[in-house]
């Protein structure tokens, strides 16, 4: 009786431990992925597909597209609130219709003295789930169970500076201080200051980007809910060509 037992039990101890090595995450992706339940465009093949079907699904490169603007992608060096570099080059993209709609947001501004310093755009899925397990706030870092904006290649972090002399205006704090004088109701400051502000979040809301209430340097384009999460580096998205 107990050797039947046994080779009864054998078979089904066998399947129990083949399903639990099949769902057992393989990568460093697949792992943070399962314990946030994000889903997410992470291969290239699977993001070459969708943009073949929907070409404004494109993460286009900024520096192509806004050749005027400044660029400072701090986190690509130490000089970031997490104290080391989270992307191996200073890449900024955004969605194909948000893209365009920056270039108008520079050409307004262009006629008024005034360019666009750019610090952050798209943003890979990993470095969310980097940031939020680092502050542990989604005040200020998103939730990797939702996702950010900048995960859907439509939210930008930026400044106004002069044209002519390439320095950024006087702004409520310094990019990411996570303070309320950060926050957009703040009115505690100088006059210029507030209407630096006023003039960044104008000329931003005339072309279809809101500002994020807790950060003044955070935009929003209208139309993020229809872009999937993405979790690709930029050298993969250097890597694709349509």
């Amino acid at each position: 009786m107990i050797t039947l037992k046994f080779y009864v039990l054998q078979p089904l101890v066998a399947a129990v431990f083949l399903a639990v090595c099949s769902c057992a995450p393989s990568t460093p992706k697949e792992a943070y992925q399962q314990k946030y339940g994000a889903s997410t465009v992470s291969t290239v093949e699977e993001y070459r597909r969708q943009v073949a079907q929907h070409p404004d699904r494109e993460l286009v490169d900024l520096r192509a597209y806004l050749p005027d603007a400044a660029f400072d992608v701090v986190y690509a060096t130490a000089e970031n609130f997490m104290g080391t570099p989270v992307y191996k080059s200073p890449g900024a993209y955004l969605r194909k219709p948000a893209a365009e709609a920056l270039r108008a947001v520079q050409a307004e501004l262009a006629e008024m003295g005034y360019g666009l310093k750019i610090w952050d755009a798209y943003r890979p899925y990993r470095v969310t789930v980097e940031f939020y397990e680092h502050v542990l706030d989604s005040t200020f870092a998103a939730s990797p169970y939702t996702g950010s904006k900048h995960n859907r290649g439509c939210a930008v972090d930026l400044t106004l500076i002069d044209k002519s002399t390439g320095e950024e205006l006087a702004m409520p704090t310094p990019f990411d201080e996570f303070t309320t004088r950060a926050h957009v109701g703040f009115s505690d400051l100088p006059e210029e200051v507030l209407r630096n502000r006023e003039l960044l979040i104008k000329a931003m809301a005339n072309h279809g980007f809101s500002v994020y209430a807790d950060e003044w340097w955070h935009f929003d384009f209208h139309d993020w809910e229809q872009y999937e999460l993405v979790d690709l580096e930029f050298e993969e998205l250097e890597s694709v060509s349509f």
